[in-house]
């Protein structure tokens, strides 16, 4: 399957966006070193992987800080080569595989005071969808990573909802951060 990946690291003057190649990466170091090249000084740096509209992933590496990420669909991830090596790193930050807890890997938008009807407490009940390898289906990891470059929490979810085109999202992101039109010049 074909994958498109670029690196956008933080300058003084805005971002630098160049298309990179994930063939050397086999584990999640490997993609935080790639990075961590790209950076000036400890800036930011962040990761785009899209696989052909299945899924999207933002990995954030900021200095020698453990990397963040997000993946707008767990279950589809796990089952490429690339969105496995971020899945399993953000089901081993839960512990082993137990998803009784989705709180730390699924963001949930959900209004505390809103009241549930039946229909909403069956599907509480059924509990969260999982996918092969029991990833998550759905987003999955830190919906926050974006948040102090101008993308919160729920607009990252909302382009990572059902229906949503993973290249369209990454499009709408670098725009938020201000480097669409460099982003779309290295695709």
């Amino acid at each position: 399957m074909a994958y498109f990946a670029a690196v956008l690291a933080r300058t003084d003057g805005g971002w630098d966006v160049s298309e990179t190649e994930l063939d050397d990466v086999e584990t999640l170091a490997d993609l935080a070193d790639l990075a961590r090249e790209a950076a000036q000084d400890d800036d930011t740096v962040l990761v785009f992987i899209e696989q052909e509209d299945a899924w999207f992933a933002v990995l954030r590496v900021d200095g020698e800080e453990d990397p963040r990420i997000f993946v707008s669909d767990g279950a589809a991830a796990a089952r490429s080569s690339y969105g496995s090596i971020l899945t399993d790193e953000l089901v081993d930050r839960v512990g082993d595989g137990d998803f009784d807890d989705f709180d730390s890997l699924v963001s949930e938008l959900e209004d505390e005071d809103a009241e549930t009807d039946e229909s909403d407490q069956d599907e509480e009940d059924a509990g969260t969808a999982v996918g092969p390898g029991g990833v998550p289906v759905g987003p999955l990891g830190d919906s926050d990573l974006l948040t102090e470059f101008g993308l919160a929490s729920p607009d990252l979810l909302d382009l990572s909802g059902e229906g949503a085109v993973p290249g369209d999202a990454l499009a709408e992101i670098a725009e938020a951060l201000g480097c669409g039109e460099v982003l779309e010049a290295v695709r």
